[in-house]
């Protein structure tokens, strides 16, 4: 019985340490898989595609991303507004970027970014879905959702890619 055990356990070691390493492996060649055009200043306009609720959202921006990354951290940076965030990156494909971040604000505020890039050399064009939730300050429910589509259209300010990727 006790040989039993021990093939069981080396089993059920082996199997979840094989599980680990793939996962571990899937996070960080997803990171490494960016293209290198993808990281820089950009220019960056926005106008409103459609929204819902009530919420004022602009209908025409023009902002400046600084995308970097630091190991397997992409940041995200303005340097007019001097926002500033972490984004999780969700699906990579070539040229064809997902990224997301979300931030919370005035104690009961919470704004999720989802951005679909593609890029196309000194540019990109793609689709940015926000998602504005207000809280209940007294029972953290939620009151209202908000949402808004807009088409993003990028130029390359500077950071082109030393390798040409």
């Amino acid at each position: 019985m006790g040989i039993l055990k021990k093939i069981v356990v080396f089993f059920v070691l082996f199997v979840g340490l094989s599980v680990s390493a793939e996962t571990l492996k899937a996070g960080v060649s997803k990171i490494g898989s960016v293209p290198n055009s993808f990281y820089g200043n950009w220019r960056v306009l926005a106008k409103i595609d459609k929204q819902s609720g009530d919420v004022y959202f602009k209908p025409v921006t023009v902002d400046v991303w600084n995308l970097s990354r630091s190991g397997d951290v992409i940041n995200l940076n303005n340097p007019f507004t001097g926002a500033s965030a972490s984004v999780k990156l969700d699906y990579v494909d070539g040229n064809i970027i997902r990224f997301s971040k979300t931030g919370e604000y005035d104690g009961n505020k919470k704004l999720t970014d989802t951005v679909d890039l593609k890029l196309n050399g000194d540019t990109f064009t793609g689709v940015n879905y926000l998602t504005l939730e207000t809280f209940s300050i007294h029972d953290k429910s939620l009151i209202k959702k908000d949402t808004a589509v807009y088409i993003l259209k990028g130029e390359k300010i500077s950071g082109k890619s030393i390798t040409g990727k």
